[in-house]
């Protein structure tokens, strides 16, 4: 799943590509990608313009008019644009990048007056589009925690989310009612910059270990946005090229492996809130 850096990034290269282009047709071919709104997509988008791009954790949100078409990606979901013939947009890499459009993994149609089309592909289906109104956006918005890579994000309010929670800080980097858009990645990689375990409850940190966690947090998410994110198996970003954040891993999905930092121990790997934990337990306390 695209977490805060990769998003970032496709809103980011989007923003160069589809706003105040108007939008002459919207096809949905799959109406469960469209969750939960009262609004049709065609109905409501034909005509428009998208005027902005915006994001709130992991969810993009593109303003057209008085209202905003959210999107989520999910685990496999990709937001792909062209135009006369070139991929200049894209989210996940999974073969479809590669055929023909539509595909079998197209949910939604998106075709703009410049001849730019704009495809939401999702092989697995989990992402979604949803219609909503302006107050409506706000309202999801603020059910998400503090954006690390604002100036809301301050260490005062940071250590008072710490300072006030005995779960382990895994399980809170990843709820994205504390923090929004950090994944199982970064915070794999958040805990071992800080040289913090994955497992120790947060209120157990001192002053010191909690600057360093704080200062970790902004370090790496800056990081992964200006090396536009990190590539696996599927993720591309915005421009369909891959992200290069994955040169700079230091424990997640390295397990096995020797510590780039002390050169002694292995990385381990075991689940912590549901989700495979990468850590070094010699770096980290």
């Amino acid at each position: 799943m695209p977490e805060l850096p990769e998003v970032e990034t496709i809103r980011q290269d989007l923003r160069q590509k589809i706003l105040n282009t108007k939008i002459v047709q919207v096809k949905v071919l799959r109406e469960k990608a469209v969750r939960s709104s009262t609004f049709s997509l065609p109905k409501n988008l034909t005509g428009k313009m998208f005027s902005e791009v915006e994001r709130v954790g992991k969810l993009l949100m593109l303003k057209v008019g008085e209202r905003y078409l959210l999107i989520h990606l999910k685990m496999t979901g990709q937001l792909i644009y062209i135009k006369h013939n070139k991929i200049i947009a894209g989210g996940h890499s999974f073969p479809a990048l590669n055929t023909q459009l539509p595909d079998k993994h197209t949910q939604i149609i998106i075709t703009f007056k410049d001849g730019g089309i704009l495809y939401f592909n999702d092989m697995r289906r989990f992402g979604y589009a949803r219609l909503v109104t302006a107050a409506e956006k706000e309202k999801i918005a603020a059910t998400y925690g503090i954006e690390p890579l604002t100036s809301s994000f301050t260490y005062q309010k940071f250590s008072e989310v710490l300072n006030q929670k005995k779960t382990i800080l895994k399980a809170l980097l990843l709820n994205q009612a504390y923090f929004a858009g950090i994944g199982n990645i970064y915070a794999d990689e958040i805990c071992h910059e800080a040289r913090v375990l994955p497992n120790r409850r947060a209120n157990t940190l001192t002053e010191a270990e909690t600057k360093k966690f704080y200062n970790a947090t902004k370090k790496i998410l800056t990081k992964a946005v200006r090396y536009r994110g990190t590539t696996f198996n599927n993720y591309l970003d915005g421009e369909g090229k891959k992200g290069n954040f994955v040169s700079f891993l230091k424990v997640y999905n390295r397990d096995g492996l020797k510590c780039k930092i002390c050169k002694k121990s292995l990385i381990h790997k075991k689940t912590l809130a549901g989700r495979g934990t990468h850590y070094c337990p010699v770096c980290q306390r």
